[in-house]
C-alpha cells in the first residue's frame, strides 16, 4: 500500500509539473507570437551582414572536411577503422569543436552590444515590449539561424546510415503517406505564415492550417508506421548502427548549440564592444570545450574527475550522443545553463531602466 501511495504521489507530481512547464511553454509562444515583428528583423539582419555568410561558408567547409576525412576513415581497415564515424567526426576531432566554439560568439556579438553602441537599445525598451520578449525574440532569431546553419549536413545522414546504398527516400504514397506529409507541409506553411506582415483573417487561416497540419501529420504518421507495410521515410542498419546515434547527435547539438548562444547573449547584454562580447563568450564557452581534450592526471572517478566529466561537453558527445545514448543529465546541463543566462540577461536589461 505504501509503495503503490507512492507511485500514485510521483505520477501526481509528474502530472503537475508537466501542466506548469505546458503552461510556461504556452505564455512564452504568446508573448513570443505578440513580438514576431522583432523576429523578423533580428533573422533578416543575419542576412545583410557579411559576417553571417562568412560563418556560415566557413562552418559548411569545416563540417566538409571532417565528413571527407570520416570518409577515408570507413574505408580503412585494421586499427585506422572507425566503428562509430559520428564519434570519430564530431566527439574526436578539435577542428570541430573549434569551429563549435567561435560560431554562437560570432552570431550573438551584435545581438545587444551593437544596439547599446548605437543608442538603439532604449528606444527598443521604450517600445511595447518586455524585456523578456526582447531576450527571447533575439535568442529565438540566433537560433533559428543557428539551425540553418546545421540543414546542409542532413545531406551526409543517408551515407552515414546507410551502408549499402539505398535511398533513405522513395515513393510510397498511400493515404497515411500522403496525409502524413501534407501535414508536414502544411504545417511548415502556417509557421511562416503566421510570422509575414497579415491582416486577421490572415492569422485565423494560418492558424486553422497549423491546426490541420498538427492533426494529419500526427494522424497520419501514426497509422503510415503503425499500417503501412512501406514507408515514405526509412533507415536501413548501416555504418551507424541504424539512425538512433544521428538522432542523438543532432538533438545533443541542438541543445548544447542553445546554451553557448544563452551565454553569448548574456555577454553581449553587458559590454557595448562587439569584439569584446565575443572573447569573453568564447572565454565562458571554452570552460565546457576544454575538458574534452585536456586530461589531467587525476582519477576519472574521484569528485573532481566526475566534475569535469559533467562539464565536458566534447566528452558527452564522444561517450554518449554519437553512439546513440541520451544522457538527461547532459540535456539538464545544457538547459538549465541557457534559461539561466537568458534570466540573467532580462536581468541586466531591466537593471538599466533604474539606472
Amino acid at each position: 500500500m505504501p509503495s503503490s501511495f507512492a507511485e500514485y504521489l510521483g505520477s501526481a507530481l509528474l502530472i503537475i509539473i508537466g501542466l506548469v512547464v505546458l503552461a510556461v511553454l504556452g505564455y512564452l509562444a504568446v508573448g513570443l507570437f505578440q513580438a514576431r515583428s522583432l523576429v523578423r528583423r533580428e533573422f533578416t539582419a543575419y542576412f545583410l551582414s557579411p559576417i553571417a555568410y562568412v560563418v556560415l561558408f566557413f562552418f559548411v567547409l569545416a563540417i566538409g572536411m571532417l565528413f571527407r576525412r570520416t570518409l577515408d576513415q570507413l574505408t580503412a581497415t585494421g586499427p585506422d577503422g572507425v566503428e562509430y564515424p559520428l564519434q570519430y567526426m564530431i566527439g574526436d576531432q578539435w577542428l570541430f569543436w573549434f569551429v563549435f566554439l567561435i560560431i554562437p560568439p560570432l552570431l550573438t556579438m551584435r545581438l545587444f552590444a551593437e544596439e547599446r553602441a548605437r543608442g538603439t537599445l532604449e528606444m527598443l525598451q521604450t517600445s511595447p515590449v518586455r524585456d523578456w520578449q526582447l531576450v527571447l525574440s533575439k535568442f529565438v532569431a540566433c537560433y533559428a539561424f543557428y539551425v540553418l546553419m546545421w540543414l546542409p549536413t542532413l545531406i551526409y545522414i543517408p551515407v552515414l546510415v546507410n551502408a549499402q546504398g539505398a535511398p533513405a527516400w522513395h515513393e510510397v504514397w498511400t493515404v497515411n503517406s500522403i496525409a502524413f506529409v501534407a501535414g508536414l507541409i502544411a504545417i511548415v506553411a502556417s509557421l511562416v505564415i503566421l510570422f509575414l506582415p497579415g491582416d486577421a483573417s490572415v492569422r485565423l487561416f494560418a492558424l486553422g492550417m497549423l491546426v490541420f497540419g498538427l492533426v494529419a501529420a500526427g494522424v497520419g504518421g501514426w497509422r503510415h508506421y503503425k499500417l503501412d507495410t512501406e514507408h515514405v521515410f526509412f533507415w536501413q542498419a548501416g555504418i551507424a548502427s541504424g539512425p538512433l546515434p544521428v538522432l542523438s547527435t543532432y538533438i545533443g547539438l541542438a541543445l548544447a548549440g542553445a546554451m553557448l548562444l544563452a551565454i553569448g547573449i548574456l555577454v553581449s547584454s553587458l559590454v557595448k564592444d562587439q569584439l569584446v562580447a565575443a572573447l569573453v563568450s568564447i572565454a565562458l564557452g571554452l570552460a565546457f570545450v576544454v575538458t574534452g581534450f585536456w586530461n589531467p592526471d587525476i582519477d576519472t572517478g574521484s569528485t573532481l574527475g566526475r566534475a569535469l566529466f559533467f562539464v565536458s561537453v566534447p566528452q558527452h558527445f564522444r561517450r554518449d550522443f554519437c553512439r546513440g545514448l541520451v544522457d538527461t543529465r547532459h540535456l539538464t546541463l545544457y538547459a538549465s545553463v541557457a534559461v539561466f543566462s537568458l534570466f540573467l540577461t532580462v536581468r541586466s536589461l531591466e537593471s538599466r531602466r533604474w539606472r
